[in-house]
């Protein structure tokens, strides 16, 4: 992920980027709390805050059961969590959807908008036009991110992205120039998980996995509390893990792997190969849960293969909690028993299969991770 820097931030460095990180997450905190977090002494935690606090970056909370004895600054510290506000854009084959946060990620405004052509300056154009329409909605933003499925460089260029049949597009430099803006460009998933880890269902977890299934099936793995990743990061390289040997063929030929058991538009396309009728992902699950016989065994089989799929990353990953996102994790709700069955017999009898959390499969929430990159850019000054 790459970016422009926003205007009027110097990034923090040292013990008062931790302070400060550490209220961010997990704030407000009383300052023996943050000082026992930071292991610092209190003399040093209040030598460091003072300019924090000076700044305007951190803020004595308001707590009415706080020691407000002379002397003894003890009000819990907090950040002004609508002080900045962020866009998030999560691309797609197809549209644009976004959303604006606060610097702790929540969604204050939200709006989606459909692509006219899947050509780069098209597209930047388009997402140009939304970022305008959501700033309209909230204050100004002081930095905007951008997901999508492909391959990223770090520095913004989309490498690959086969869903809109780009290569080398340089996004980020497109969109900071349309925009006048701080952009920030990274993978749909790689941006999800970050976003799971700061302010999702990952936090608080120093190792976890996000498994994603929808057009595509992606994975996002935190170890030691920092996310994996590495040079083919965004090549969607669990999508094509063998899952079915007899089951359907994926876009590259490879039988019974991970896209061709997983994804809806696979899922659409079994259903249909077997009753002529052509459902939507959604209709498929509706007719799955109310017993339709075709529906159910495919549903069966997929929810099947997510459990050999989440018991794979288990056994590698050893997360303490696996989270299932995109568009189509309803596919865990609806197949919920096949899959804890292939889950559980996937994992040694001695392990305990960790716990799977199922997050909103809306594309506002792929958006919503767009937009926690960019808030760790504008944190971490990357």
């Amino acid at each position: 992920m790459t970016t422009t820097r926003p205007a009027g931030w110097v990034p923090l460095t040292g013990q008062a980027h931790r302070v400060a990180l550490e209220v961010l997450l997990h704030g407000p905190l009383s300052r023996a709390e943050l000082a026992r977090r930071v292991e610092m002494s209190p003399g040093s935690l209040t030598r460091l805050t003072r300019p924090l606090l000076d700044s305007g970056l951190l803020v004595e909370a308001d707590d009415a059961g706080a020691d407000r004895r002379p002397g003894r600054p003890s009000q819990p510290l907090d950040v002004v969590a609508d002080s900045h506000h962020f866009v998030g854009v999560k691309i797609t084959g197809d549209a644009a959807y976004g959303v604006v946060t606060t610097l702790r990620a929540d969604v204050v405004a939200r709006a989606q908008a459909p692509l006219r052509d899947a050509a780069p300056e098209a597209v930047a154009a388009d997402v140009a036009d939304l970022v305008d329409r959501l700033t309209a909605l909230a204050p100004a933003a002081t930095a905007v991110g951008v997901s999508v499925g492909g391959h990223v460089l770090p520095d913004g260029t989309v490498r690959r992205a086969p869903f809109l049949g780009w290569s080398d597009v340089p996004l980020t430099r497109m969109l900071a120039e349309r925009t006048g803006r701080a952009v920030v460009a990274a993978n749909d998933v790689a941006a999800l998980t970050e976003a799971t880890h700061w302010f999702g269902e990952g936090r608080g977890h120093e190792a976890f996995a996000v498994v994603t299934v929808g057009a595509g099936v992606g994975l996002g793995v935190v170890a030691h509390d920092r996310l994996l990743t590495g040079p083919y990061a965004g090549l969607g390289l669990i999508g094509h893990h063998p899952l079915e040997p007899g089951g359907p063929v994926c876009s590259q030929g490879h039988r019974g792997c991970a896209e061709a058991m997983l994804t809806t538009w696979s899922i659409e396309r079994q259903v249909a190969a077997s009753t002529g009728a052509s459902l939507p992902f959604e209709a498929v699950l509706d007719a799955a849960a109310a017993g339709a016989t075709v529906p159910r065994r495919v549903v069966d089989d997929a929810g099947r293969a997510l459990g050999r799929l989440l018991a794979a990353v288990t056994n590698i990953a050893l997360p303490e909690v696996l989270v299932l996102g995109g568009e189509g994790a309803r596919l865990a709700s609806v197949a919920q028993r096949v899959l804890a069955d292939e889950l559980r017999a996937g994992v040694d009898p001695l392990a305990e299969p960790p716990p799977v959390v199922v997050q909103s499969p809306g594309f506002h929430e792929w958006a919503r991770g767009a937009a926690v990159v960019a808030i760790q850019t504008f944190v971490l000054g990357r």
